[in-house]
């Protein structure tokens, strides 16, 4: 069932690097009537594009650590390892994104993509949602200091086996969402990917 909402009004409170809105809504309840007209500011991100690089002939997965202003309070730190990410630029595709970032953040080129999810990052206060693929790549002579200095970029990259990766979500060494979505996918799918590699 869809439920009604109405936009009472919409204006941009600032607008940098990123754009932060204000929205006044109410909205049908779920148990009958409607709200109140309510107040959210949004942090305006729109689409970012995530790639996990999986070379399934060797069982080896390309990651990425690079500085990460979000975590700068972090006691471990700002540097996160991370899947390959990007914005998509006026005229591409998200498809187009993952193929270009694979390039400029690790230095691999994607044989092959699977689509793994897309999904709200934090729908609570920002619009930010996320297309999550899989790229299949080999990952012979992968590895590095990558990026666009143009962007700020300074990437580190590298290749480890599967099974270490997970055990790096499980304990807690990852801790970037996209990454941990797509190895988690990548372990319930690997015995198939490896097959159709075979």
């Amino acid at each position: 069932m869809k439920y009604r909402w109405k936009l009472e009004s919409h204006r941009t409170l600032f607008e940098k690097y990123f754009r932060l809105d204000e929205y006044s809504v109410s909205h049908e309840l779920l148990g009958g009537g409607n709200s109140q007209m309510f107040t959210r500011e949004v942090f305006e991100r729109g689409v970012v594009v995530a790639v996990l690089p999986y070379d399934p002939r060797r069982g080896k997965v390309v990651l990425i650590e690079q500085f990460r202003i979000g975590a700068i309070e972090d006691a471990d730190g700002p540097w996160l390892i991370e899947s390959v990410a990007g914005v998509i630029d006026a005229g591409e595709s998200e498809r187009q994104v993952a193929l270009r970032e694979c390039v400029e953040e690790a230095g691999c080129s994607i044989e092959r993509l699977e689509t793994i999810s897309n999904y709200y990052v934090s729908p609570g206060g920002t619009s930010e949602h996320c297309s999550l693929f899989c790229g299949i790549v080999d990952s012979e002579g992968v590895g590095g200091i990558h990026g666009l200095p143009h962007e700020h970029e300074d990437i580190r990259v590298m290749v480890i086996d599967a099974e270490q990766a997970y055990a790096w979500v499980r304990e807690g060494r990852i801790r970037s969402s996209a990454t941990i979505i797509a190895l988690l996918w990548l372990e319930l799918n690997e015995a198939r990917l490896r097959a159709e590699s075979a």
